[in-house]
């Protein structure tokens, strides 16, 4: 099985991966400030890239939220 993993960047900052799954692909997020964002499902890569500037436009991060650690990935990581 050969599954896609993509890291995703928000401001030149890891907030997650995208995993690649029938239909589209799932995100997983590792910072807190796109937590409500984790687990779901995108169509297209660059839907993910849309949801992060407005989500991030909503909720503006009054001070910077410590990265929540993930396992390292075997894939290389590409920017959104």
């Amino acid at each position: 099985m050969n599954s896609q993993r993509f890291a995703v960047e928000y401001d030149r900052r890891t907030v997650g991966i995208a995993v690649r799954v029938p239909g589209g692909f799932m995100f997983y997020a590792s910072d807190q400030r796109f937590e409500a964002m984790d687990g779901q499902m995108f169509r297209r890569a660059r839907a993910i890239e849309r949801q992060l500037r407005r989500h991030a436009d909503r909720h503006p991060a009054t001070s910077s939220a410590p990265l929540r650690r993930t396992p390292s990935m075997s894939t290389p990581g590409v920017a959104l």
